[in-house]
């Protein structure tokens, strides 16, 4: 049967694809994208507090997918927020973003009780969405173009085809055949997208299963891969490599396009890591020379982990009691290493290089 983008696809192929899908190609970007994620991996170890990978790197990833979805924030707000215990007082792009962030980490620690699978999926969106989702029960679920308004595809109707077609989903993600781990990370993001399980959330989700999925193949240590860079630079091609397997099954486009994008942001974030690293080092030297009484490693590397700092996070830190935490910040910004910003009555200390880093593109 011809497809038809208005019905349902209730006949959406199961998993895994009929065709042959390693071609030559395919395997030469697997070798690249792997040995790119090889070296990020091994990156990781350049940071010795790994909080500041996890507080910045996954905020970016966050904003961009977020961004792909037209939920738009700025950096600026989304590290002044990430800090804080609440995020009263964010707009409401800022705060769905930052559950973005949440839904990440959430999912990584829950890889250490449970593998990847439609629960997963469900406890994303729900953190994503702020909101009891599951998966869909009634129809008129359509994708539309946003500027034309047609319908570009119908994704499968029926609770009980979509439980189905997830636990096939499932299935392949921890298939142990001989397919190379990035090829089924772009073949199980093609299915989970086009089962479309849930009412919204779905591309948000789904590029977090591709990090968690990276994670669990022990390809990643820690999701700290900004893969959604490279998709909002090519969103028109995103959506139409997708669209292109659904009509036509022409899978090789597609498959080169996502596993050449985790290679490009795998590089890119090694040179992100790698530039943290020389900038931290330069701070702590600059910490020692100018301001020697109050250095200290833990101090350096704390502003580096929370780019928005607030006295607080030294008290908590076990750095300085209140009086003298707000002395060594004060101090920080004296030698040109912070900027003090007020936020109503709190008073926040900036990193501007380090904002500025994680800002550049």
């Amino acid at each position: 049967m011809k497809f038809d983008a208005a019905r349902p696809y209730n006949d959406l192929p199961t998993l895994p694809p009929a065709p042959a899908l390693e071609s030559r190609a395919v395997l030469k970007a697997c070798i690249g994208a792997r040995a790119a994620l090889a070296e990020l991996k091994a990156l990781g170890d350049l940071i010795p507090d790994q909080a500041i990978l996890i507080n910045s790197i996954p905020l970016l990833e966050a904003r961009a997918s977020s961004e792909i979805e037209n939920i738009v924030t700025t950096g600026d707000q989304l590290f002044r927020f990430a800090g804080t215990p609440s995020d009263a007082g964010a707009d409401a792009a800022t705060k769905e973003t930052l559950r973005y962030r949440t839904a990440l980490a959430d999912g990584y620690r829950s890889l250490s009780e449970r593998p990847l699978s439609t629960r997963t999926a469900v406890d994303i969106c729900r953190t994503i969405k702020g909101g009891e989702i599951d998966v869909r029960t009634t129809p008129g679920t359509a994708l539309a173009n946003d500027r034309t308004g047609k319908i570009i595809y119908t994704p499968p109707e029926g609770e009980s085809l979509i439980r189905d077609l997830l636990g096939n989903w499932e299935t392949y993600i921890h298939a142990t055949d001989d397919v190379d781990p990035l090829v089924r990370l772009a073949v199980q993001h093609y299915q989970f997208e086009a089962v479309h399980p849930f009412t919204d959330g779905n591309g948000r989700t789904g590029r977090v299963i591709n990090l968690l999925f990276l994670v669990e193949q022990g390809l990643l240590d820690i999701p700290v891969l900004y893969l959604s860079r490279a998709i909002i630079r090519r969103k028109n091609d995103y959506y139409r490599l997708l669209l292109g397997v659904t009509v036509k099954a022409d899978w090789e486009p597609w498959l080169l396009f996502l596993i050449d994008a985790v290679g490009e942001t795998a590089r890119w974030t090694s040179a992100r890591i790698r530039a943290i690293r020389l900038l931290l080092d330069r701070t702590a030297a600059a910490m020692r020379k100018s301001a020697p009484r109050i250095y200290s490693r833990e101090l350096a590397e704390l502003v580096f982990a929370q780019p928005y700092c607030r006295i607080s996070n030294l008290v908590e830190a076990g750095i300085a009691q209140r009086q003298s935490a707000s002395t060594y910040l004060k101090t920080l910004v004296s030698i040109g290493l912070l900027e003090e910003r007020k936020a109503g009555r709190e008073r926040l200390f900036v990193n501007p290089a380090l904002l500025a880093l994680l800002m550049r593109d």
